[in-house]
C-alpha cells in the first residue's frame, strides 16, 4: 500500500474538541456494550446463575478480537484513512457486491435479534397473566406481528432522520448504553444486596459488600456521564455535520450504492 507513513497517536491530536473526542469514544464503546440482551437471556435460562460462564467467555473473546484487530490495523494504517481499508482496496464492482453479500446476513441478524428482544419485552408486558402469552391465539400472533412491524418502522424512521452513521451510533450509545451498560447493573447489584441483607437480621456488610457498592456507584457515575455529556456531544456533532454539509438531508433517498 502506497502513501504517507501512518500517523499513530496514543492520545487525541492537539486541537481535538470535546465533541469530536466524545463522539469517537461513544462510537467505540457502542461496539463493546451489548448487555441490553442479557436480562432477557438470563430470564429464560434453566439455571440463570450459570449465565456468568458464557458472559466471561464472550467478553474475553470480544475484547481480545476487537482490541487486537483494531490495534494492528491502526498501527499499520494510522488515522489518515476514514473508509474501511478492506473495502476501499477493492477495485472490482463484482468483488464489492460479493463483499456486501457476506455483510448483509450479519446486518439482518443483528436487526432481527434486537427487534425480537424489544418486541418480546413489549409483548410480555402487554399480555402478562393472559392466555395470549403462552398459547397460540389469533390475538397473540397479530399483536406479535404488529409489535415487530412497529419496531422496524421506528428503526427506519430513526435511521432516516439521522442520516449520518457515526452520529447515530453516538446517540444510541449515550441514550441507551448509558442505562443498559452501566446504570442498570449498578442499581441491580445494590437492590439485590439490600434484599439479601434484610433476610439476615443484624447482619453487617462485609468488605466485599462495600467494594461492590463502591463499584456499583462508579458504574452509575459512568452511565450518567454517558447520558449527560455524551448526549450533548452527540447532538452537537450531528448539528455540526448538518451545518457543514457533511450529511444528506433526512428522507432524501439519495443514491448511496456502489
Amino acid at each position: 500500500m502506497q502513501g504517507a507513513a501512518p500517523v499513530v497517536l496514543a492520545f487525541p491530536a492537539k486541537g481535538t474538541t470535546f465533541v469530536a473526542a466524545m463522539s469517537a469514544f461513544l462510537n467505540i464503546s457502542y461496539t463493546f456494550i451489548g448487555q441490553i440482551m442479557l436480562p432477557s437471556f438470563i430470564a429464560e435460562m434453566k439455571e440463570p446463575k450459570d449465565f456468568y460462564k458464557s458472559l466471561w467467555a464472550v467478553t474475553i473473546a470480544e475484547v481480545a478480537v476487537f482490541s487486537i484487530f483494531g490495534a494492528v490495523v491502526y498501527a499499520c494504517t494510522g488515522n489518515q484513512y476514514v473508509t474501511p481499508l478492506a473495502f476501499a482496496s477493492i477495485s472490482s464492482d463484482s468483488a464489492k457486491k460479493m463483499a456486501f453479500t457476506l455483510m448483509v446476513p450479519t446486518l439482518i441478524f443483528l436487526g432481527v435479534l434486537y427487534s425480537c428482544v424489544s418486541a418480546r419485552f413489549i409483548f410480555f408486558r402487554l399480555f402478562e397473566g393472559t392466555r395470549h402469552k403462552d398459547t397460540h391465539t389469533i390475538t397473540g400472533w397479530l399483536s406479535w406481528a404488529g409489535i415487530l412491524a412497529g419496531t422496524w418502522s421506528a428503526a427506519f424512521l430513526v435511521a432516516e432522520t439521522i442520516p449520518f452513521f457515526s452520529d447515530l451510533l453516538s446517540i444510541m450509545s449515550s441514550l441507551f448504553d448509558s442505562f443498559f451498560g452501566f446504570i442498570f447493573w449498578g442499581v441491580a447489584y445494590m437492590r439485590i444486596q439490600v434484599i439479601r441483607e434484610t433476610k439476615r437480621l443484624n447482619a453487617t456488610r462485609s468488605v466485599g459488600g462495600w467494594i461492590g457498592y463502591i463499584f456499583s456507584w462508579i458504574l452509575i457515575g459512568i452511565g450518567l456521564f454517558f447520558l449527560g455529556p455524551g448526549t450533548y456531544a452527540s447532538i452537537q456533532s450531528l448539528l455540526l455535520n448538518y451545518k457543514n454539509g457533511n450529511t444528506r438531508s433526512p428522507f432524501s433517498c439519495a443514491d448511496n450504492g456502489l
